[in-house]
């Protein structure tokens, strides 16, 4: 096949995937700005956006206002970008690293991300000069390169030949190790730094909080999450290679450490800006990723776009039950991601197991 059939044929599934994306997007972005313990009809929503973007002059009033354009619609679109980039680096991970449980969470990224977070913000890390996601990013970076390191000292090593497999399992084992290492880092800076309110409060965002979202971590949360699906489709064929293993994907022309490199450090970079936002949420990386493959395949090209679309929307709804679930209380987001997370991935463990 040539170059460009081949293009073509890798480039159909997402046209077909482009005119549904935005429509469940937008339905989903509606739907987590509408629900609410005050419920917000529709019309006025429309008003609302009407209002703040082309200045139409609808009468509307001055709470609901608030409530659409200063908290939900902002929190929403902040889950929804946070959603997709948790799950495509989910997506990244199980193929470069060949393993079904590899994901942010499990890998150290986000408990690393969380300790370079608390740092800046509880023990003062920086004198002010370093932001909250450089300082997750950091501690993203950090952890990674531990796990790494630690896989190394095992004897599996990282680079190429007939040890990918190996160098897989040591990884995921050492990424256990280095999420347990940080998160007891997170937990002696706060007891040693923070008052009691303020360890109060940190503790339930590291459990995941979207409530003090607003419009500024939208101009960070969206490019961010539209950046890493860019990289992740420019780079889909590889993640095809990846999954036949190392050795297969250089032997197809990819030039396996950069692009390991990159993809790597891009899927660092988005789970720490998600993670200095909303904090360390689990299993939207490890689930999504595996339902999805039992919709559309295992072929990147269409796992990719419906990942991003399925996390942004798992995500979304994750929020809204966390707002509803209990009257007069709002939830960890992370709770309400688990006790969904972990049934269904135990469904999907079944019914794979079941498939053999």
């Amino acid at each position: 096949m040539s170059p460009l059939l081949a293009a073509g044929a890798f480039t159909r599934p997402i046209l077909r995937w482009f005119w549904l994306t935005p429509l469940i997007l937008v339905i989903a972005l509606i739907a987590g700005t509408a629900i609410g313990e005050t419920s917000i009809p529709i019309d006025i929503i429309l008003k609302v956006l009407a209002n703040k973007l082309w200045d139409a002059g609808y009468a509307v009033d001055p709470i609901d206002s608030g409530i659409v354009w200063s908290y939900r619609l902002s929190r929403a679109i902040v889950a929804a970008s946070c959603g997709t980039g948790l799950a495509l680096a989910g997506v990244v991970l199980q193929a470069l690293l060949r393993n079904p449980l590899a994901d942010p969470f499990l890998m150290g990224i986000s408990a690393g991300a969380s300790t370079g977070a608390v740092s800046v913000t509880v023990a003062g890390l920086g004198a002010g000069a370093v932001t909250l996601s450089a300082g997750a990013f950091a501690g993203a970076c950090l952890a990674f390169g531990l796990v790494v390191l630690l896989a190394r000292a095992a004897g599996s090593g990282t680079g190429g030949g007939g040890r990918g497999i190996q160098t897989a399992g040591a990884i995921i084992l050492a990424g256990i190790a280095g999420s347990q290492l940080f998160n007891a880092l997170t937990a002696f800076i706060i007891t040693k730094s923070a008052n009691a309110e303020e360890a109060r409060g940190i503790m339930f965002w590291l459990l995941g909080s979207l409530s003090g979202v607003r419009w500024e971590d939208v101009m960070l949360a969206v490019p961010a999450a539209v950046g890493g699906l860019l990289v992740c489709l420019w780079h889909m064929r590889a993640l095809d290679a990846f999954t036949f293993g190392v050795d297969s994907a250089s032997s197809m022309g990819v030039a396996v450490r950069p692009v390991r490199g990159i993809l790597i450090g891009v899927m660092a970079l988005v789970t720490a800006v998600m993670v200095s936002m909303v904090g360390a949420i689990g299993f939207v990386g490890l689930v999504i990723p595996h339902a999805m493959r039992f919709i559309v395949g295992s072929q990147h090209a269409r796992l990719i776009p419906a990942s991003a679309l399925a996390g942004a929307v798992f995500l979304i709804g994750s929020d809204v039950l966390s707002r509803v679930l209990v009257p007069g209380q709002v939830l960890p987001i992370g709770v309400i991601t688990s006790l969904i997370g972990a049934p269904a991935f135990a469904l999907i463990l079944i019914r794979g197991t079941g498939a053999r």
